[in-house]
């Protein structure tokens, strides 16, 4: 059982990358979704800024993975 709230997000965090139900996945959202409201003016750095502009560029060039490459390649990083 996680000690704190910090351990427990992560927890959670892990958990749901681990989760394929779609609808699990929106039922949890909906909760969420109750409890949370995001902040609408949301400040980047610099250095997000331009992660964010070449994260842009790569997917414009069609340089990205799929859901299902990317959990493959973590399934396979997992297990070595």
């Amino acid at each position: 059982m996680a000690t704190d709230t910090k351990e427990l997000k992560a927890l959670l965090h892990e958990s749901i990358e681990n989760i394929d139900d779609e609808e699990l996945l929106l039922v949890a959202k909906s909760i969420l979704d109750r409890m949370y409201e995001p902040d609408k003016n949301v400040r980047l750095n610099d250095f997000q800024k331009k992660r964010l502009d070449m994260a842009k560029k790569s997917i414009q060039k069609g340089d990205y993975l799929t859901t299902k490459q990317a959990d493959e390649l973590v399934s396979k990083w997992l297990k070595e």
